[in-house]
């Protein structure tokens, strides 16, 4: 090897290892940076003329295992969604208290019970009456509360979505624009690989938020899909588009249909200017965006509907007055005569009838409905879920409402305005048909009925009767709104005094209002997540609320040792990636150690040549 051909060897080496502790500071001075992932240098080695040999630098390094890499992309997903599931229920269950606690609602309620207890052994002692009063407004002031906080909880998902969507259209932007660069680059040197961080620390960003899949490409790119398979970034981006609507109200539900839906609705704009509704088709599976979404259209709302159904099961108890049919013979016909003058909006009465021919029993549910957008209604609209739902406008009186069922069944049953009654009658010599009874429930309008029923709880200003309109179902919120009858907060004596012939010591209605709350039977919604659909919830009042109490706390440990199981998956494979991709700086000074050995060395034999060179001049 000649002097020139040392030289130039020494010079490559030197450039090499320049670069190399280039590198090796970069790496240092980054070890904390999110995102950042350690760089080396390939290298190799080139002739440099006749026999001689050197050394360059081929590429810079990202050392990176993109199996890993893609496992935790997933479990990010997974452990943001559980992270932010357990602690929306952690929350909600501050909401409900602590059972052992005197304001939890379980012994807000006990406390209301026993006062009404007290009341029964002595119904003439004014303290016993303002007492039940009072527990009955801390009650209705408990319920009002939790649902100013349910509320508050669904407002704080509706601005998480919020946040976590510019958050996501920051980073499809960053990404797009980051392939754009790599594009036009070179893919294999120090701007790229930095060019690459970046990009990896924007889709870790993502997929906090959303589940991802990540698909490399030609020339350094990447394309990400979402885990349901619709591609939001390339080289160009798609975007979220979330309208916040601000407050949550109970009322505030989400719909497919945009002119009923009245919270943010979630859609990903994509580059072609197509819409896709992400809440409609599913689209969010897992991340901040599912766990918000579920919280606030789902888990929230849920809890929201347990404490009105709860709220309605106390006012319809004590007010719901059911009258039943009395049979009559109106040869060749026979049925029932029923009254159904007293019917509210919301107010139904049920009458039965048997196919002789099947031996099929059809009960149906007549509604009550003053709102005529409301119609038809819809199966649910009662919580029995082998019942014909038929919701009529009571504004034409019995005989409006006997031409319209007329119209309905067709001369299978008839019907009829009697002046004092509804008559239900069957088909008479056809024979096919038997009716079976009828009743009509109302709501007490009057503390002072003759009756033990009673309006002891309102809708704020007006009687609860369960009215539906256009905009839904009187229930909804009705925890929110309930309130201490006012004119019975006026005049304690009338939860003793049924009439004005009432004895002030008569224990008939305080019994009444006691045994109703504790020993009487209620259907609930399986709205509630109480039961089923085929089978709904029938029970005490105590037993349901025991059971939503329950529910509610079992909900969120599970919550809780998910998240915990999920956070054990997500930190292994975090560590099992810094493992390989970050930095270790004891590592760094070795490498440090080792290129400063090979700078001296190719340094020493630069002197090396210059000195040789030196000699040959002087002796030519």
């Amino acid at each position: 090897m000649g002097l020139s051909q040392a030289l130039a060897t020494a010079i490559s080496g030197l450039r090499t290892t320049q670069a190399g502790m280039s590198l090796v500071a970069a790496n240092v001075a980054n070890a904390q940076t999110p995102g950042y992932v350690r760089k080396t240098l390939s290298q190799v080695t080139t002739a440099a003329g006749g026999t001689g040999v050197s050394v360059r630098v081929d590429a810079v390094t990202r050392e990176l295992d993109q199996y890993i890499q893609r496992q935790l992309q997933t479990e990010t997903s997974g452990a943001s969604f559980s992270e932010l599931r357990a602690r929306f229920y952690t929350q909600l269950q501050q909401i409900y208290g602590d059972p052992s606690s005197d304001t939890s609602l379980e012994s807000v309620f006990n406390s209301f019970t026993n006062s009404l207890q007290a009341l029964s052994a002595n119904p003439s002692d004014f303290s016993s009456r303002t007492a039940v009063l009072s527990a009955a407004q801390i009650l209705t002031s408990q319920l009002n509360g939790m649902t100013d906080q349910i509320q508050a909880l669904r407002s704080d998902a509706e601005r998480g979505l919020a946040d976590v969507t510019a958050t996501a259209n920051n980073a499809l932007t960053q990404i797009a624009s980051i392939n754009r660069q790599l594009a036009t680059g070179g893919s294999a040197d120090a701007t790229a690989a930095t060019l690459a961080d970046q990009r990896d620390y924007y889709i870790t960003q993502l997929s906090q938020i959303l589940d991802i899949r990540v698909i490399e490409g030609d020339r350094n790119q990447v394309s990400v899909f979402t885990g349901s398979g619709v591609q939001i970034v390339g080289t160009q981006a798609a975007q979220f588009s979330f309208n916040e609507q601000g407050t949550v109200t109970p009322n505030a539900l989400y719909n497919s249909d945009p002119t009923k839906s009245n919270v943010g609705a979630l859609k990903l704009i994509l580059p072609t200017g197509a819409s896709y509704d992400l809440i409609a088709n599913k689209g969010i599976r897992s991340g901040q965006m599912a766990a918000y979404l579920d919280m606030r259209d789902n888990v929230l709302v849920e809890a929201q509907t347990q404490l009105d159904a709860f709220a309605a099961a106390l006012a319809d108890s004590l007010s719901s007055v059911t009258t039943t049919g009395s049979t009559v013979s109106s040869p060749p016909q026979a049925g029932v005569d029923l009254d159904i003058s007293n019917l509210q909006d919301g107010n139904s009465f049920q009458f039965s009838y048997t196919d002789v021919l099947t031996g099929k029993v059809h009960n149906v549910s007549v509604v009550r409905v003053d709102d005529p957008k409301a119609l038809p209604l819809p199966a649910s609209a009662t919580v029995d879920p082998n019942d014909e739902v038929i919701g009529l406008d009571f504004s034409g009186g019995t005989a409006g409402i006997a031409n319209q069922l007329n119209a309905i069944y067709s001369g299978k049953l008839s019907f009829s305005d009697t002046g004092t009654a509804l008559r239900i009658l069957d088909n008479g010599t056809i024979g096919t048909i038997a009716v079976n009874g009828a009743t009509a429930t109302r709501t007490a309008g009057s503390l002072s009925g003759g009756g033990p029923e009673l309006p002891f709880f309102d809708d704020a200003s007006k009687p609860y009767t369960g009215e539906i309109t256009e905009s839904g179902s009187q229930i909804v919120g009705f925890a929110g709104r309930i309130s201490v009858n006012l004119s019975l907060l006026a005049d304690p004596s009338k939860l003793v005094a049924m009439s004005a012939t009432t004895s002030s010591g008569d224990p008939t209605r305080p019994n009444f209002i006691y045994e109703q709350l504790m020993t009487a039977s209620h259907a609930f919604s399986p709205d509630t997540g109480i039961g089923t659909a085929a089978a709904p919830f029938d029970g005490k009042i105590t037993s349901y609320l025991r059971q939503v109490l329950s529910q509610q706390g079992q909900a969120a440990q599970n919550a809780d040792s998910i998240n915990q199981g999920q956070q054990v998956v997500y930190n292994s494979l975090a560590q099992r990636f810094k493992d390989v991709s970050g930095v270790s700086v004891d590592q760094e000074m070795a490498n440090l150690l080792n290129l400063q050995n090979a700078y001296g060395a190719n340094a020493r034999i630069m002197t090396t040549v210059r000195e040789m060179y030196q000699e040959l001049m002087q002796v030519l």
